[in-house]
């Protein structure tokens, strides 16, 4: 059976994912969340263990041999995600090594890739998507807007619920060339640097603990070079790259749902009621046992997608979309059957299983909930 129809780890794969879930073990906790939450730092994240992400290659998991990378895939990248998901640990990697380094390999020219590859492999260089401008994921509801002066661009608009957008030394800016917001065409992707005259940032702190950036633009100028893919035609960029951050992101969710799934199940297995193990009611494990079979069948997606995507099957849109709505529902419904098995202690701060419905409940929300992902999966069938 080959690679992109098995849906099981191959060997390298394998090896990748226990290095990751032993490094992840030693090095991460949900007490490390904890202190992130109360420190509130603008970057979102602990430098040093990004550091030491960097040190391993994670940083150029798929960024081509020629720029210093590993020239792996999404489905590699997805393990470690998975992993760090388990964790609930906060990295740059959906930002950064999804979105941004996917719109440079898309849109970029030589020079770019050339600029831009390297130091992000070498953790010198963060970069985020800046997209989204509603309180609904709508990438084609941009009113930002570029416009020619001589050799450069002017930006004007504002962004908001950038991923990793505090801690970026460069932004990929979608802006409106032509066209009306909602028009999938006259979008255009601009680099541009985050300290640049005119940009302002302000953090944003997410009841999971995630921290994004609300970005305003005035009159902010970039020289024609900045320009990424075609003028007017930036969503033949933007589509793909935004199917592979909806695939990255639910690989990171499963995580989640794995680690909240087994925390419960020993839950039960420990708890004491009434002098008998709580695991023993029927009612829940008819509600375990459910549970299990939405678990596997998330599994299942996630991994299919992340190899459509690497394979470059036809059917990867219409995949991408299926998996981010079918991990938004069961990370939910992950998070809130926790909660429910645990009892009160799983709400209070002192109780992990709590951080796991906070972050399903953030993760389901970002680039389109279950409900956008449905609905663009019936535009794509043309229903």
């Amino acid at each position: 059976m080959s690679q992109t129809s098995s849906l099981v780890l191959n060997e390298d794969q394998q090896l990748l994912q226990d290095t990751a879930r032993e490094f992840i073990a030693d090095q991460c906790s949900v007490d490390s969340l904890r202190q992130l939450r109360d420190k509130r730092t603008d970057s979102g994240f602990d430098e040093s263990l990004w550091k030491q992400m960097v040190e391993l290659g994670w940083a150029g998991i798929t960024i081509p041999e020629e720029y210093g990378g590993a020239e792996l895939g999404l489905a590699e990248l997805g393990v470690v995600l998975e992993e760090l998901g388990r964790k609930l640990v906060l990295t740059p990697f959906v930002g950064t090594l999804v979105a941004g380094v996917g719109c440079i390999l898309k849109g970029g020219t030589d020079e770019q890739k050339s600029a831009i590859l390297p130091a992000v492999c070498e953790g010198d260089l963060l970069l985020a998507l800046a997209c989204q401008e509603t309180a609904r994921h709508e990438p084609y509801a941009v009113s930002t807007t570029a416009r020619e002066d001589g050799d450069a661009y002017v930006l004007d608009g504002a962004k908001t619920l950038v991923l990793d957008g505090a801690a970026a030394d460069r932004l990929i800016v979608v802006a409106r060339t032509s066209g009306d917001s909602g028009e999938r065409e006259g979008l255009s992707l601009f680099l541009v640097d985050a300290n640049a005259a005119g940009l302002s940032r302000k953090p944003t702190f997410l009841i999971d603990s995630r921290t994004c950036a609300d970005i305003t633009l005035e009159g902010v100028r970039v020289g024609k070079e900045a320009l990424l893919g075609s003028l007017g035609a930036g969503a033949d960029v933007l589509d793909p790259v935004l199917d592979s951050v909806s695939v990255a992101l639910s690989a990171e969710m499963l995580g989640g749902v794995l680690e909240s799934f087994e925390r419960t199940v020993q839950y039960l297995k420990d708890r004491e009621q009434f002098g008998v193990k709580i695991g023993s009611f029927q009612g829940l494990k008819h509600r375990a046992a459910r549970w299990f079979c939405e678990v596997e069948l998330s599994k299942s997606i996630v991994l299919k997608a992340l190899r459509a995507h690497d394979s470059g099957d036809t059917q990867a849109a219409e995949l991408s979309a299926t998996c981010k709505a079918r991990l938004s529902d069961t990370f939910r419904y992950s998070g809130e059957e926790g909660i429910q098995m645990f009892g009160g202690i799983g709400v209070t701060d002192e109780e992990d299983i709590g951080f796991y419905m906070k972050r399903a409940r953030v993760s389901e929300l970002l680039f389109g909930d279950a409900s956008f992902h449905r609905d663009r999966f019936a535009s794509q069938q043309s229903f």
